[in-house]
C-alpha cells in the first residue's frame, strides 16, 4: 500500500471542481449570516435558545475547528456540511470518524460518483421499485496547497479497490492524523477522471449552486437527467 509520505505535496494552485448534494438537505443558513467565528459563536448561542432543532442543522460542531470553517465566503455552509454531518458507515477516505468534502474535475465525475454510490444504497431498500432523487450541482473553487498527489499512484493500488476501502482509510486517516489537507487521486467511477479529498473546509474560498439534477431509479439508476440551471 502506499503511504503518505511517498506522495508528493501539491502547490497553491486554483482549482474548479463538482459535486452534487441531495435536494432534500437545505444550506445551513447560520454558516452563511456570518463573516467570522466570534460571530458564529455569539449568533449560535442566541439562537440555540429559542430554536431545539438547530444542533441538528448545524450538525456535530466538535468535529471541525472554527478555525477551519471559511467563514464569509460564498457557499460556507456547503464546504461546512460534510464535516459536521458525517456519514457514520464512512467513505472511500473515512471510516465515518471524521468527515471529507469530495470534489470531482467534472460534473459528469461527479454524477459518476454520485449514481454508483446512489445504486449501491437503494438497492439494499427492500420493494422499491420506482423513485426519483433530486440533486443540486455545486460548483467549487478551493487551493491544492498542501494536498498530496495519489494521483501519481496506479489506479490498480489498494488505495483504489472498487469495493475494500480498507488501504484508503488507512490513508486518509494518516493525513488526517498528520494534519494534512487532503489528496487528489484518480476517480474510481469514472476512469480517467480526477478527484480530491479535503479534509478540512478552509481551502474552499466559493462554493455556487449550479443545474439540479434527478437521478431515476428503476430496480437500478436507470437515467440521470438535468432538469434546470442555476
Amino acid at each position: 500500500m502506499v503511504t503518505a509520505e511517498q506522495l508528493p505535496t501539491l502547490s497553491d494552485a486554483r482549482q474548479q471542481g463538482y459535486r452534487l448534494v441531495n435536494s432534500k438537505f437545505p444550506p445551513i443558513e447560520l454558516f452563511d449570516d456570518v463573516a467570522g467565528a466570534d460571530e458564529f459563536q455569539a449568533l449560535y448561542q442566541i439562537q440555540a435558545l429559542t430554536n431545539p432543532r438547530l444542533q441538528n442543522e448545524v450538525g456535530r460542531l466538535e468535529l471541525v475547528a472554527l478555525d477551519q470553517i471559511p467563514f464569509g465566503i460564498a457557499g460556507c455552509s456547503y464546504a461546512t456540511a460534510p464535516f459536521t454531518h458525517v456519514n457514520p458507515e464512512g467513505s472511500r477516505f473515512s471510516d465515518g470518524s471524521f468527515g471529507v468534502l469530495y470534489v470531482a474535475d467534472q460534473i459528469d465525475t461527479a454524477i459518476a460518483e454520485v449514481r454508483y454510490h446512489q445504486n449501491h444504497y437503494w438497492s439494499q431498500v427492500v420493494k422499491l421499485n420506482y423513485d426519483r432523487f433530486v440533486f443540486r450541482g455545486l460548483n467549487c473553487h478551493f487551493s491544492e496547497a498542501g494536498l498530496v498527489d495519489a494521483t501519481r499512484v496506479s489506479p490498480n493500488d489498494g488505495i483504489y479497490a472498487s469495493e475494500d476501502y480498507s488501504q484508503s482509510r488507512q490513508l486518509g486517516q494518516h493525513l488526517k492524523n498528520q494534519g494534512s489537507p487532503g489528496l487528489r487521486y484518480h476517480s474510481v467511477r469514472s476512469p480517467g477522471n480526477v478527484c480530491w479529498g479535503l479534509l478540512t473546509p478552509r481551502l474552499v474560498t466559493s462554493v455556487i449552486q449550479g443545474a439540479h439534477f434527478e437521478m431515476i431509479w428503476n430496480g437500478q439508476i436507470t437515467s440521470v437527467n438535468r432538469v434546470s440551471n442555476a
